[in-house]
């Protein structure tokens, strides 16, 4: 086979992350059949309690678990198919990506099919093709039903390349887990770095208020019991990050001046926060539940190497209202280096987010969820092209749609773009 020339490579420190611009799903709880195009790198979620948007949030969540604990432990620790499955749907989950890895390179679609047998979870099938010009058929480079199937190795994977069938182990194995981990697929690599890649969270202020063992840590946890530790790894490793966290909250959280992160005798770390004019900092116990979430959040958004990938869930909660078009901008501007996901149900947040970033959802007659872009609903791009912003445009009801209080959220009349 000859050896060809290739415009793609591994990522590197500093390089612009891969970026998701189409979701797929189907059967996933509410999610009957759900599908976002046109994704952009900051993408917020809006809609009332019981819309889906926690249930989207969970699909990245579930994927980015698959990835680093298996399919069985994903699958189980959410009821498998019984709580996950829409409710009378015998097909199988179906999760799709469209994504690129940089830039300007083809779109690669994955696309991943769960069902249950007797003993288990099952990936029934798996796919991973691309097309890498502007015509032709897409080819698929990776494909695998049940454990059985083929991959092409290479940088640049097309149809002169031989495929080589590799059995994996298991049939609850994912193949780009698996093969991902060889030199020789270094396409299905990337994406296999990609995915392991996300951060999801559901920070807990009670969790950072916690007393760690001592040790640095490179990436706040989920929940953010490890804050202490990603405090301590920065003040080591980057401590001119850590100024520039601390620089951003100082700007955000008045009188703060140094957040510090100390060993005790015992071997836990203890966090305490700073500020003037006291000569003594406060635990972290009895730090303000806001000033704990915006950092961890900071260090998460402006960390040395921050995830390409970021979910965050309801970040308005104990936060004040004053704070949060700030924080909108803080996400925004953590998209040069990731792509971020956010639910909300706070119109201040809104307040700094262009309508073609907003997704609203609701659920339609039959308890599904439906989703629209906020620039598709008729009137608002001529509403913000005169001004208005999008929180107040939805607490005057004027999107139509994700209002708790009318239909349960569903379109009125006036309805949707067409």
């Amino acid at each position: 086979m000859a050896t060809r020339k290739s415009p793609l490579r591994q990522r590197q420190p500093g390089d612009e992350p891969a970026r998701i611009e189409y979701l797929h799903v189907e059967n996933y709880r509410a999610l009957k059949t759900v599908e976002l195009k046109g994704i952009t790198p900051l993408t917020v979620l809006l809609g009332p309690n019981g819309s889906g948007k926690s249930t989207i949030f969970d699909v990245f969540n579930f994927l980015s678990e698959c990835f680093q604990f298996g399919l069985r432990y994903a699958w189980d620790r959410r009821g498998r198919a019984k709580e996950l499955k829409t409710r009378g749907q015998d097909t199988p989950i179906v999760i799709e990506l469209k994504y690129r890895e940089r830039q300007k390179y083809p779109i690669i679609t994955y696309h991943l099919a769960i069902d249950e047998r007797s003993k288990g979870p099952v990936v029934v099938e798996e796919w991973l093709q691309w097309r890498r010009g502007s015509t032709g058929k897409p080819f698929r480079f990776l494909d695998y039903k049940e454990g059985q199937g083929r991959a092409a190795s290479g940088e640049m994977p097309d149809e002169q390349d031989k495929r080589i069938e590799i059995l994996l182990r298991s049939p609850d194995f994912i193949a780009v887990n698996t093969l991902g981990q060889f030199a020789e697929h270094p396409r299905v690599a990337a994406l296999r770095e990609f995915i392991t890649d996300w951060y999801v969270s559901y920070l807990s202020i009670d969790d950072t208020r916690g007393q760690p063992e001592a040790g640095p840590q490179e990436r706040l946890s989920k929940t953010g019991d490890n804050l202490p530790n990603v405090i301590q790894y920065l003040k080591e490793q980057y401590p001119e990050c850590l100024d520039s966290i601390i620089e951003i909250l100082r700007r955000r959280v008045p009188r703060i001046e140094k957040v510090l992160a100390d060993p005790m005798p015992d071997g836990r770390l203890l966090l305490q926060i700073k500020d003037a004019p006291f000569e003594r900092p406060v635990l972290s116990r009895f730090a303000s539940d806001g000033t704990l979430k915006m950092l961890a959040y900071l260090t998460v958004l402006h960390g040395p190497e921050p995830p390409q990938f970021v979910g965050i869930e309801e970040p308005e909660n104990f936060l004040h209202p004053r704070l949060l078009p700030e924080l909108a901008e803080e996400c925004r501007s953590a998209t040069a280096r990731s792509q971020l996901l956010v639910t909300t149900h706070s119109p201040f947040f809104l307040n700094a987010i262009r309508p073609e970033e907003v997704r609203v959802l609701y659920r339609d007659e039959q308890g599904y969820t439906q989703v629209v872009r906020a620039s598709e609903i008729t009137g608002i791009p001529d509403f913000v092209k005169a001004g208005a912003s999008m929180g107040h445009l939805w607490l005057e009801g004027r999107l139509g749609v994700g209002d708790p209080l009318v239909n349960a959220g569903a379109p009125q009349n006036r309805g949707l773009a067409r």
